[in-house]
């Protein structure tokens, strides 16, 4: 029986660093067919040109290129999930890389009837050695290989790969630039994906001061940190300096790294300005 066609959605905003071996993982694949739809979201580096040579010098991989104005990653997601052609979506980012038999696992139980969607709790921790991931994970309390916790449910918020007949009824992702913004699948179809064992693939935490701020000021406009007043006015505390410090000395004491002090300093700060530029309207996709 011939394989169901299969659409790769990547939404990329200056990822001129990553976008390469992402595209490279993706074409070493050994599942068939697949389509790769990547939606370039204004990028304002060498993302497009070297997603066009790319495609140039590897015309057996089937890539579609898109783009948008700034608007989002949720936007982009649509879009490339409205320009494709497989009756299964998967949704990946422009930093990841996977093994070749990512997809073919990650897509099982959709393919056998036993779930509409699925995710995989194989995210590994690419840059693991790097100070500023190790410290990265001390925050999120992961093991320092790993994206997710040991103990992390077989069921999640966040869609992987999902049939493409399911993302329509809900007319697909919310459009709102948050952090969380991939969670909406799950809130309007009342569903969360599960798990599909065996699908490994690979993720680079931030990995220098400039990164963990980026990444943390992203965060930090996410709906639980300051979704609405109350949040808005519990971030503003928990994440204010005297909070940084106690937390971050107790973790520097008990995981013997002290340099996870001034990381916490730095990643609070970011949250705590995202949480103040809140009150005060910022765009959350900007």
């Amino acid at each position: 029986m011939k394989n169901r066609q299969v659409s790769i959605v990547i939404p990329t905003y200056n990822e001129e660093e990553f976008i390469k071996n992402c595209l490279q993982s993706l074409k070493q694949q050994t599942y068939k067919p697949l389509e790769v739809i990547l939606v370039d979201d204004g990028s304002k580096d060498n993302t497009q040109k070297i997603v066009n040579d790319f495609k140039a010098k590897n015309k057996n991989l089937n890539l579609k290129i898109l783009r948008q104005d700034h608007n989002g990653p949720g936007i982009a997601r649509n879009l490339g999930a409205k320009q494709s052609k497989g009756e299964i979506l998967v949704f990946v980012d422009a930093d990841m890389t996977f093994e070749e038999d990512f997809i073919d696992d990650l897509i099982k139980p959709i393919l056998k009837g036993d779930s509409i969607g699925t995710f995989s709790k194989n995210e590994m921790v690419k840059n693991n050695s790097n100070i500023w991931s190790i410290a990265w994970n001390i925050n999120r309390n992961c093991p320092k290989d790993r994206m997710l916790p040991i103990n992390y449910p077989d069921v999640a918020p966040v869609f992987r790969a999902i049939l493409k007949s399911e993302f329509e009824k809900v007319s697909g992702f919310d459009s709102t630039g948050e952090y969380t913004d991939d969670w909406s699948l799950f809130r309007k179809l009342k569903i969360k994906s599960t798990l599909a064992s065996g699908a490994v693939y690979y993720h680079s935490n931030p990995q220098n001061q400039s990164e963990v701020w980026k990444q943390a000021r992203w965060i930090g406009k996410g709906e639980f940190i300051s979704g609405n007043f109350l949040r808005k006015t519990k971030s503003l505390i928990f994440y204010s300096l005297p909070f940084s410090l106690t937390i971050g000395a107790y973790k520097a004491i008990t995981n013997t790294k002290p340099f996870f002090i001034y990381f916490k300093i730095i990643y609070d700060l970011a949250i705590w300005l995202s949480t103040i530029k809140a009150f005060l309207g910022e765009s959350k996709y900007k």
